[in-house]
């Protein structure tokens, strides 16, 4: 089946600008995406966002605020962490799917602006996010939130540390996690899947570029759950699950066994696996599949935590 001319010209355009991030420094490739970022036309209008630095277990680690409004509660909190190969990108690359987010669940969204690789490998990413996973707990009052229906969530990356952290939340007794949102996520180090070798070459999202970001994020490896989450020997007893995958992306194969394996070890999980789309399609609001694919995502996650029934 022919792809969608609109899908087609998108990731033509980010195959020609996505810059070869494995041919430079952990700096230099930051400042290359920062260079090619376009401006937003605007951001969507939400309740409030505010900027705040809380404790880390090595500093002050600062998160963004999103409330789709000044006055009702208690509602959900999402903990979530933004993609970039644990390399790059920041809490204004995610503004807008955050906004989004905020208002299509009707949750307090905390989006974390972790520490980057290489200057800080693993597992220092996924502890400031789990820190941030702590403090929403604690803080629930004053987020006007419940604290029975925390979420963490991320995309690539960042669904490699919301999969980190939600295994550290079960694995450590806490904070309780009632769900977790898997976007395309980074889940292992395994460079053979299937596909990766359809896709090795030929998208900006290649096999080089990701064999760079885990060489940046995990140079002594990755063999514990905190950093590889595909190495945890159980998956039993994680929150219910919404897994996203996008079927012209590397990383698809190891989203989809992922989300089989936690089906396996009995927990709940939605997989939308999107056949046409690819890595990082729902940071891009201008695609008109990613408006659709976004609403089924808000959905999930309100089906999860039962939204319609409270």
């Amino acid at each position: 089946m022919p792809i969608d001319p609109e899908i087609e010209s998108m990731l033509e355009l980010l195959d020609a600008e996505f810059p070869r991030v494995e041919q430079m420094s952990g700096p230099q490739a930051r400042a290359a995406i920062r260079a090619r970022l376009q401006p937003s036309p605007g951001p969507e209008p939400i309740g409030s966002v505010r900027d705040v630095a809380i404790d880390g277990l090595d500093g002050p680690v600062p998160v963004r605020i999103y409330q789709p409004d000044t006055s009702a509660g208690p509602r959900p909190v999402v903990v979530f962490a933004h993609g970039g190969g644990f390399v790059f990108c920041d809490l204004d690359t995610h503004d807008g799917f955050c906004r989004a987010l905020s208002n299509g669940v009707g949750a307090t969204v905390v989006s974390v602006d972790y520490r980057l690789a290489p200057e800080h490998p693993a597992p220092a990413a996924a502890l400031d996010v789990y820190a941030a996973l702590v403090w929403a707990h604690a803080n629930c009052a004053e987020l006007k939130g419940d604290p029975d229906r925390l979420v963490v969530a991320g995309d690539s990356a960042g669904g490699n540390l919301a999969a980190a952290v939600a295994m550290a939340a079960r694995d450590r007794g806490g904070p309780p996690v009632a769900g977790q949102a898997l976007l395309y996520p980074v889940i292992d180090d395994d460079f053979d899947t299937d596909s990766y070798r359809t896709y090795a070459k030929g998208h900006f999202n290649t096999r080089a570029a990701m064999q760079w970001y885990w060489r940046q994020y995990a140079p002594g490896g990755a063999d514990s759950p905190l950093i590889s989450p595909a190495r945890a020997e159980t998956l039993a007893g994680l929150p219910p699950a919404v897994v996203v995958t996008a079927g012209r992306d590397p990383l698809c194969s190891e989203g989809d066994g992922y989300g089989a394996r936690l089906a396996a070890d009995g927990v709940p999980v939605t997989h939308r696996r999107y056949a046409d789309l690819f890595h990082g399609f729902l940071t891009i609001a201008a695609l008109s599949a990613t408006q659709s694919a976004r609403k089924q995502l808000w959905e999930d996650l309100r089906t999860i935590l039962d939204i319609e029934k409270r």
